[in-house]
């Protein structure tokens, strides 16, 4: 199972937003020389440029049986990951189900750390982290050959998505953090630790891996990567997370996103995102990427 595959590997939510792990994904499978089918929800640029890395491109949707059935003919590996949605839990049941009729080799799913700490009498006030948690006992009862992923936070949502406007007008990562650490991974690394996997499942089969970055610390520490990197003082304002929340119910933010980010600054603030693993590294043999890599790369979004 480690060499190029003539059947198609499946990557779904290939056409991605921020971060965009599926398009990562699919980058790093087409270089390893893999055939990739890369599921869209809607034709546009994003499918187009997917085509134009070189590979097969399908529309579909991860709730609907007879798109993934189509899909999912003549896969035996697929990715599976979808961003954070009231219908989660749905799409996991229904593309397991559809690759366990279709005889999948491989499932790699997109899961989230925090399940480390859930259990059958312990959750989160996250709906999403709840999904999670249960499309994780869904999988292990399907039976299927299933690799799990659990990232930590992404270091693109809270401090790209959510800080960069701060950072641009105001010199500061506004976030409510307080003095919490926490470990954030970059989503390249995690699509490259996904494209490793499959790329050669078998040895990784029925294992999970729990990714986190570089090092955790607290946001003023990151501010000082933000300083020496942008070449101007960059500071850590913290708010308070009810303000923080209501600012973003103000923007537009989905109920059910804004219960989970919530839900993260909650578990944040008491100390549960300061974990750390080296799995990352055992996965790929790469060191993951640091804060002041993410500022460099993405420098021009902190522009003034």
């Amino acid at each position: 199972m480690n060499s190029a595959t003539q059947s198609p590997i499946l990557v779904t939510g290939a056409a991605g937003d921020l971060g965009a792990i599926g398009r990562n994904v699919t980058t790093f499978l087409l270089e390893k020389g893999h055939r990739v089918r890369a599921l869209v929800r809607r034709e546009d640029e994003r499918a187009q440029a997917l085509r134009d890395l070189g590979a097969e491109v399908v529309q579909g949707d991860l709730t609907d049986l007879k798109s993934m059935h189509a899909a999912m003919q003549d896969v035996k590996r697929l990715y599976f990951g979808m961003s954070v949605s009231p219908s989660y839990l749905e799409a996991t049941v229904n593309v397991a189900a559809v690759a366990k009729h279709h005889g999948v080799e491989a499932f790699v799913n997109m899961s989230q750390m925090t399940v480390t700490q859930m259990s059958i009498t312990e959750t989160t006030n996250s709906p999403q982290h709840k999904q999670h948690w249960l499309a994780e006992q869904a999988l292990a009862w399907s039976g299927l050959p299933v690799v799990t992923m659990r990232p930590t936070v992404f270091i693109e949502s809270f401090f790209l998505r959510l800080a960069a406007q701060g950072v641009r007008e105001q010199d500061a990562i506004v976030l409510p953090m307080g003095d919490s650490k926490t470990s954030p991974i970059s989503s390249i690394d995690v699509a490259r630790a996904v494209a490793t996997v499959l790329d050669n499942p078998a040895p990784h089969l029925g294992k999970i891996y729990n990714l986190t970055g570089a090092e955790s610390a607290d946001v003023a520490q990151y501010a000082r990567a933000f300083t020496e990197v942008l070449g101007r003082p960059i500071r850590f304002q913290d708010v308070p997370p009810k303000a923080w929340s209501e600012r973003l119910s103000q923007l537009g933010v989905p109920p059910h996103l804004l219960g989970h980010l919530d839900a993260m600054v909650e578990l944040h603030r008491a100390g549960r995102y300061d974990r750390m693993t080296t799995d990352y590294t055992q996965l790929t043999g790469r060191a993951p990427t640091t804060m002041r890599e993410f500022v460099e790369r993405n420098a021009a979004a902190f522009a003034k």
